[in-house]
């Protein structure tokens, strides 16, 4: 059989490729295939081949297609390194860029580099260095100091300048033999953020540096197509929903971590007392928050209402990759609620009663009052029994005002496990991405 795509989502335990065929402008789902990520075996392909075998083995004929996409996760993601001026502005606005884009951001420094950070640079390794410092026309010195600092220290690793505008042609001068990349200012003026162009060139550099990691380098082999971080995927998928949906909140718990990304642009009533701006597009990565490779941190979080009928030791004693009993699906989601919680509750924003003369309300953070839907995506929400309970549980029923999703706000689920794939699909077909997320999302 011939078909017109298959998309590789690339994980860090498990590969997924999903097979579509396009029909009179209707795109089909033909099947899906997993296997284990192969990454550490030294070839990423191996996986990619079994996945496609055991598609092969479920429509009983050899498969082949036109285009091959990707998403990955596994080689250690997207690794990046955030060096601005103010942690508050110039430093959160690129964050904010790189996580949208689906980085792992492992370090990030305000002001100017000290020794010991170019050294800890050294040891990280990442794909890609963020540089960003100063509102355009403003501050000039610090970001021009670190660049310096990084080429001192012969550090040979990309470079994305997205900071004050007027340095510019000396950031040019200053790395005109390695490899930089320019974008516009993410932090232009005083509470005003412009993410959205780094987010696009950051996803276009690690396309270009994935295929060099350990593990990655035959990828090319099989792919023909687009290749992105996933969590940059589903937030492509995210905005494309937006468009049709209208304020919404994706939530994927994974085995590692928990991401959640949100489209609003909040209430008229918190943006007024918003202490600092926020990007309509957010996502949050929690590290430290999965249902295998790090349930143990999440199986240290709970307390005696989480546990219901299990004791500890069960439910470290049936947490296993893929759960298939009973008992191993009720541990999994006893991790995947608390998981989710938490990760709802670093992303939303909050209010503060402060007393400047008169009482009076002030909001940091994401306002994620005005969503409709929340959707819950990845493996453990969409495959567990009880993903759509978990996410019902997420909405805020007090009578405060809250910058948590409301109870109004209603509860789908991607049933296809599909948001991944419409994401780099989105880049080369958007209307065909778009069908795929409509038929999933219920």
């Amino acid at each position: 059989m011939r078909v017109d795509y298959i998309v590789a989502e690339i994980g860090s335990t498990t590969t997924l490729c999903t097979a579509f065929s396009v029909v009179s402008e209707s795109i089909n789902i033909i099947a899906q295939g997993k296997s284990f990520t192969t990454v550490l075996d030294g070839d990423v392909t191996i996986g990619l081949k079994n996945a496609i075998s055991d598609i092969e083995s479920q429509i009983e004929e050899k498969l082949t297609w036109n285009r091959m996409l990707a998403t990955s996760s596994a080689a250690g993601g997207l690794k990046m390194t955030v060096h601005g001026l103010v942690h508050d502005m110039t430093v959160k606005a690129s964050k904010e860029a790189a996580l949208g884009a689906g980085a792992i951001i492992k370090m990030i420094t305000s002001g100017k580099m000290r020794e010991s950070d170019l050294e800890e640079i050294k040891k990280i390794k990442p794909n890609l260095i963020m540089l960003a410092g100063g509102i355009d026309y403003g501050e000039r010195e610090t970001s021009l100091y670190n660049a310096k600092a990084i080429l001192d220290a012969d550090i040979d690793i990309p470079i994305i300048y997205c900071g004050n505008t007027a340095n510019v042609n000396e950031i040019k001068n200053m790395f005109k033999d390695k490899e930089l990349y320019v974008v516009p200012n993410v932090y232009p003026k005083v509470d005003e953020l412009n993410v959205e162009p780094a987010r696009e060139v950051i996803q276009r550099v690690f396309e270009k540096n994935i295929v060099k990691a350990p593990g990655m380098d035959k990828i090319r082999e099989m792919v023909n197509g687009s290749i992105m971080p996933t969590p940059g995927a589903v937030m492509e998928s995210t905005k494309v929903l937006y468009e049709v949906l209208g304020d919404l909140a994706v939530i994927d718990v994974g085995g590692a971590t928990t991401d959640i990304h949100s489209v609003t642009e909040g209430s008229a009533e918190i943006l007024n007392i918003l202490v600092n701006p926020e990007p309509k597009a957010k996502r949050t990565v929690e590290g430290d928050l999965g249902v295998y490779i790090n349930s143990k941190n999440v199986i240290e979080l709970l307390n005696l209402k989480d546990l219901k009928q299990y004791d500890i030791g069960t439910i470290r004693n049936n947490i296993v990759p893929i759960p298939q009993k009973h008992i191993e699906k009720d541990c999994s989601e006893v991790l995947c609620k608390k998981a989710a919680e938490i990760a709802m509750a670093r992303h939303c924003g909050y209010i503060k009663r402060v007393f400047v003369g008169k009482n009076s309300l002030v909001a940091y953070g994401k306002d994620l009052s005005q969503v409709k839907y929340i959707i819950g995506t990845g493996g453990a929400l969409s495959r567990l029994p009880k993903g759509r309970e978990i996410l019902s549980s997420l909405r805020y029923e007090g009578k405060e005002v809250s910058m948590m999703p409301s109870l109004e706000s209603e509860v789908l689920i991607d049933t296809d496990y599909i948001m991944a794939c419409a994401g780099v699909l989105s880049k080369e077909n958007k209307e065909f991405a778009l069908k795929l997320l409509m038929k999933s999302i219920k």
